[in-house]
């Protein structure tokens, strides 16, 4: 007899951690996230959490992409729609599978999105024309978290440094990914930290501006005590509650109407 086929959850949630993180930088969303009673996968991108930084080098942004996209897919055999959590360079990976994805991408929810980054190397920003030049000079790229609190930390959190042509790709994913948020139209959640040593704060209010999304369904969390690893830092638990609520608040949307 053939086994009946198990029906789907309505939602499940899959999070992106940002350019050369590991697992444990958004970890703790796992345990309260699954006790929502949901799907949860937290795939690990390539080239991360290997013992050396060096399994970056030569991998370039469409490998990172392909593998968030493979983890969608994956979770999509258990769940009807997707809530995609995404962090720093997770963020932009998440737009992307928006866009690919329509229908089946319930929502977003973006934290630290990395469109304008600190760096005069990057795009956007006064030096981004030597980028390129630079790489050719300097092959490894330092890589600092700063906190504001005491660090809530599980195991390390990214490489100590990224291979220059690692970083260059990356700065090619937001090159490709800004022009497309005119495309993104599901509900949209945006958290980010006031005192960012990574990202620029004015890149929550360019996507809450540029994104398509109706402005009843977006909103911005504004984190003033925090910096670039807001699920580590001083302010972690308003972030996870933050997202558990946004979260749950979606699964409730889910159901079917009763009396």
């Amino acid at each position: 007899m053939v086994e009946q086929q198990r029906a789907k959850t309505p939602i499940g949630v899959l999070i992106i951690h940002g350019f050369s993180a590991t697992h444990e930088s958004v970890a703790v969303l796992l345990k309260p996230l699954g006790e929502l009673g949901i799907p949860v996968s937290l795939p690990l991108l390539a080239g991360h959490g290997a013992p050396s930084p060096e399994a970056l080098r030569g991998l370039t942004w469409e490998a990172w992409m392909a593998d968030a996209e493979q983890a969608f897919e994956e979770l999509l055999l258990q769940v009807e729609r997707i809530i995609v959590v995404g962090h720093s360079m997770g963020a932009l990976l998440s737009l992307n599978l928006a866009l690919r994805w329509q229908g089946k991408v319930d929502s977003l929810v973006l934290a630290a999105p990395a469109i304008k980054l600190v760096s005069l190397l990057a795009p956007g920003r006064p030096l981004h024309f030597a980028a390129r030049f630079v790489s050719l000079i300097i092959k490894k790229w330092g890589l600092k978290s700063v906190f504001f609190g005491a660090p809530n930390l599980r195991g390390i959190l990214h490489y100590e440094w990224a291979p220059t042509d690692a970083i260059i790709s990356f700065f090619d994913l937001i090159k490709n990914t800004v022009p497309l948020f005119s495309g993104v139209k599901v509900p949209v959640l945006i958290l980010h930290g006031c005192k960012e040593n990574t990202v620029r704060p004015e890149s929550a209010a360019i996507l809450y501006e540029r994104i398509a999304t109706d402005a009843s369904a977006k909103s911005i969390i504004w984190l003033k005590g925090s910096g670039h690893q807001l699920f580590c830092d001083c302010e972690q638990q308003k972030v996870v509650r933050a997202i558990v609520d946004y979260v749950s608040a979606r699964i409730e949307r889910s159901q079917p109407a009763s009396c």
